[in-house]
């Protein structure tokens, strides 16, 4: 799928244990649960950390059909990181497109984010040309951030829960069997985020 390297384990793991992990070492797949409350709603948000390689490719089905939300990652530091998010993009809308109930005005949950803010001095994606994206793939929030320095991280998994309360609130699209449905009330609802 691309994007090795560009900080989603350092994301999720600041999110979720509010430390920042120094080594990288690739993921293949984790999963990690936190409880969120946004507008007065609480979420058991489980977030899947996927692969930044192609070669789990095969997997990235899998992860676009059973995802609620999405944030979609990059590194600042590297221009080849952000092009191949028009490609994982497309993927989720060809995929959740199935899931989507024709007639009404719908909405995958995404974030476009734009990673490793601290490091200045490496930057080659400039702010105005990840703005550009999330416009021309109709507004969706853009953030920038940094593991490292804690910036932005709570902000990006509010607003796709945020997203992913309104598509529910709206019923403008159906969530997977496997992971919808109410946890303990109906103010507890269990969703997946998932970092591509």
């Amino acid at each position: 799928m691309g994007g090795g390297g560009v900080g989603k384990s350092a994301l999720t793991v600041r999110f979720v244990h509010a430390m920042f992990v120094e080594k990288y070492d690739p993921t293949i797949e984790d999963s990690y649960r936190r409880n969120l409350t946004v507008d007065g709603i609480t979420v058991a948000l489980e977030v899947l950390d996927t692969a930044g390689t192609e070669q789990f490719m095969s997997l990235s089905t899998l992860y676009m059909r059973s995802g609620d939300g999405f944030l979609l990652v990059f590194s600042l530091t590297s221009v080849e990181s952000i092009s191949e998010l028009h490609t994982i993009r497309e993927q989720i809308m060809r995929i959740k497109e199935a899931t989507l109930i024709p007639g009404k005005e719908q909405r995958v949950p995404i974030v476009l984010v734009g990673n490793k803010l601290d490091l200045t001095h490496e930057r080659q994606v400039s702010r105005e040309v990840a703005v550009h994206l999330s416009r021309s793939w109709g507004g969706v929030p853009y953030y920038e951030t940094s593991a490292r320095k804690e910036i932005n991280v709570n902000a990006i998994f509010e607003d796709v829960v945020r997203q992913m309360i309104k598509a529910d609130a709206t019923g403008s699209s159906r969530r997977s069997s496997r992971n919808g449905g109410f946890v303990g009330s109906d103010r507890q609802r269990k969703r997946r985020c998932t970092l591509l």
